[in-house]
């Protein structure tokens, strides 16, 4: 999702800025409704095996952003449930704005998901996602924007190193983590019966990209490190089963 984190304080009204309050709820009965489900329901009956590498790295306190590959509609689930697992927090999401219709976008909205047209991005719905970190949130960005079913990673938009360097430099001491987690898929169509591996790199610290000469360069190499990251994941052995 590209869209530059300078544009929430320091871009004027334009006919393509708009101005509407950003709908994100986390519902105090249907969010653990709808993970106890998850968890003990819906992933163990779909996937045959579901395993994890790497879960000590998910931080259990302080701003974070999930920056997962994105390869189907169940990745949603399955990063939500392993963080919730680990942290004991709901993670927050922001998605496309067309994920965000009929049923499901009901859903979404209620379980701390909120929408951004990368078209006519609405200045409330980013300056939320800034507000989260700042309030040391857990935010989950697929930094690749789009499903690829491929499995190498794909370019990745630099929307999400821009908010997280935003969120360091407006708060002292802030330490927002970036969480590099790759998603591995026995089908390129996950179907009944499908095995997946969570990979769980360590993560990177946004303060230690703060010393570069332009925000521009704090961007580009973390986001260069981030796309480095993703891509050393592809050998990892020895996974965890997710627990029940």
């Amino acid at each position: 999702m590209a869209f530059s984190p300078q544009f929430l304080l320091h871009r004027q009204p334009t006919s393509d800025v708009v101005y509407t309050p950003c709908p994100s709820k986390l519902s105090p009965w249907l969010a653990p409704l709808a993970y106890k489900i998850g968890k003990r329901v819906v992933l163990p009956n779909f996937f045959r095996t579901i395993r994890i590498v790497g879960q000590e790295n998910i931080p259990t306190s302080g701003p974070v952003v999930f920056a997962p590959t994105h390869r189907s509609r169940w990745d949603a689930l399955l990063i939500g449930l392993v963080g919730h697992q680990t942290t004991r927090r709901y993670l927050r999401f922001m998605v496309t704005a067309d994920e965000c219709l009929g049923m499901q976008g009901w859903a979404i909205k209620r379980l701390g998901g909120f929408p951004v047209d990368v078209r006519r991005p609405a200045i409330a719905t980013l300056r939320h996602g800034l507000q989260l970190l700042q309030n040391r949130q857990t935010l989950v960005i697929f930094p690749e924007g789009d499903i690829f079913r491929q499995k190498q990673v794909q370019c990745l938009k630099p929307g999400l190193a821009r908010l997280a360097l935003q969120a360091e430099q407006s708060t002292p001491n802030l330490g927002v983590k970036i969480l590099p987690i790759y998603l591995d898929y026995d089908s390129p169509h996950p179907s009944f019966g499908s095995s997946v591996e969570v990979r769980i790199a360590p993560t990177l610290s946004v303060s230690n990209y703060m010393a570069s000469s332009s925000a521009k360069q704090q961007a580009l190499r973390l986001t260069a490190d981030l796309k480095y990251s993703l891509e050393s994941m592809a050998n990892i052995e020895q996974p965890l089963e997710l627990a029940a």
